[in-house]
């Protein structure tokens, strides 16, 4: 019997899964190396990611020779490797020592009957039997929702009932082809939160934008754990970014995930690298121009007192603000440039060089140089005067 809807109760934590080596690799055209691999899975559990889904077994032996070799680590973060509800995929799967077996399976009516060709009552006795099979050989058990956000609320929530009563730990609520919006994630995590008591992971995909808002939706309607990737990698689209998911749950909701977050931009990195996959300048966290400033008011409030230009300090990644001159500069921010140079500016002069800068900019499309800044000031000495370098 389903149970009445009652107020949401928000968990005090939320787990982090990160999939970057497994659906993060997904990503088309993505293929790490064997090393690259383990890297990434090293500094991973260093940074204190508790959980990590580390590929896919079934993908025949040299995906199985590694993902032992990762489990072989004595990672402190649990592993999880993905499998079909097939006895190919559970077979393999039981082979490779992760602590967690993710045992995956449609939850909507257009997949279960297009893509598998079934009915309900076959995803139920097949999720009962599966997920009985291993338990019965010692694994914990995640159950994966596939396209659960295109699911049912009903059958969503007989799913979840039954994977528990087999013993399955947690369920995955699959927004898989990223098609929900914060308002109806939270909607629809809480009734499955109000039906039942087992473990939810939201899985978010962001092919419109809001993989990292509904995984903080999810949360608050009282989704336990979420699944991210570093940069955001993943189908399509891709994923819930790591580093988002950190800093928006820390800053947002109070809520320390365990991720030392001074080690996202050295991973971020790392996995950009890896993937061919370069992280943009304005991408959020981890990007190089995030922490920096141009704009005349912004420049002049942060050298006044950083707090009033700043949402978090960028010292909570190893990282500092840094300032550049452009287009939109004022006075005060080249008087500062100046003096970083020895140099003490005049309120004219620093208009006058003001001006040059601009012209600068928008001559070459690149902020100035040190060099620059020297000529710049050079030009505009009187014939004759001393020149101070």
């Amino acid at each position: 019997m389903t149970r009445q809807p009652s107020p949401v109760a928000r968990p005090t934590a939320f787990c982090i899964n990160d999939t970057t080596l497994r659906d993060g690799e997904q990503t088309a055209g993505v293929a790490f190396t064997d090393d690259e691999k383990r890297s990434i899975a090293a500094e991973l559990d260093a940074a204190g990611v508790p959980e990590m889904e580390i590929g896919i077994p079934a993908m025949g032996p040299r995906e199985l020779e590694l993902i032992r070799s990762i489990t072989a680590m004595r990672l402190r973060a649990h592993t999880m490797v993905w499998a079909r509800m097939c006895e190919s995929d559970l077979a393999a799967a039981l082979t490779c020592g992760a602590d967690i077996i993710h045992l995956s399976i449609s939850a909507s009516d257009i997949q279960i009957q297009r893509k598998l060709k079934r009915d309900r009552p076959w995803v139920l006795t097949t999720l009962r039997h599966f997920v009985q099979r291993a338990v019965a050989a010692g694994t914990r058990v995640s159950v994966g929702l596939e396209d659960a956000s295109r699911a049912d609320d009903a059958f969503l929530a007989q799913l979840a009932s039954t994977a528990q009563a087999c013993g399955a730990e947690r369920v995955r609520y699959a927004d898989t082809l990223g098609i929900l919006d914060p308002f109806e994630t939270h909607r629809r995590i809480a009734a499955l939160r109000a039906a039942v008591d087992i473990d939810i992971e939201i899985h978010a995909h962001n092919d419109l934008g809001l993989a990292t808002a509904n995984t903080l939706a999810a949360f608050r309607a009282g989704a336990t754990h979420a699944s991210t990737t570093v940069n955001g990698l993943g189908e399509r689209a891709g994923n819930a970014a790591l580093e988002e998911i950190v800093m928006a749950m820390r800053h947002l909701h109070g809520v320390d995930c365990g991720v030392d977050s001074r080690a996202l931009p050295f991973i971020s990195e790392l996995v950009a690298q890896a993937s061919g996959r370069p992280v943009a300048a304005n991408k959020s966290i981890v990007g190089d121009a995030v922490f920096t400033h141009e704009s005349g008011i912004h420049v002049d409030g942060l050298l006044k007192d950083p707090l009033t230009y700043q949402g978090f300090d960028p010292a909570e990644l190893g990282r500092s603000h840094r300032t550049v001159l452009g287009k939109h500069s004022g006075s005060h921010g080249v008087m500062v440039a100046y003096e970083q140079l020895g140099l003490h500016l005049s309120n004219d002069l620093a208009r006058l060089l003001l001006e040059r800068i601009r012209s600068h900019v928008g001559d070459t499309k690149r902020s100035p140089s040190p060099d620059d800044l020297k000529r710049f000031y050079l030009e505009q000495l009187p014939a004759g005067a001393t020149r101070p370098f």
